[in-house]
């Protein structure tokens, strides 16, 4: 059986931005359970984004997509590790 974190990483690795309801509503969950799978693929390393869109009657939703961290990102990784330069 496909854990609905499995499902959740497969779905944002096909490069499609998904809004957290329609996560919930796809997988028969609710919000708060997309959230918090998506907190563990952040904490496991996945670089998952929320973007905000807003419609042409001034709706605004969020929607989850993965990408690529910037260097500030990884940087500030690093420093919060306290790893030292060489």
């Amino acid at each position: 059986m496909v854990s609905l974190k499995s499902k959740i990483l497969a779905a944002l690795q096909s490069g499609k931005a998904v809004s957290g309801k329609q996560f919930a509503a796809r997988y028969n969950t609710s919000v708060t359970t997309v959230g918090a799978r998506i907190s563990e693929l952040r904490r496991e390393g996945f670089a998952i984004y929320m973007n905000k869109k807003t419609d042409s009657q001034g709706r605004t939703a969020s929607f989850y997509k993965i990408g690529a961290p910037t260097r500030r990102v990884v940087a500030a990784g690093y420093k919060a590790l306290g790893v030292a330069r060489r």
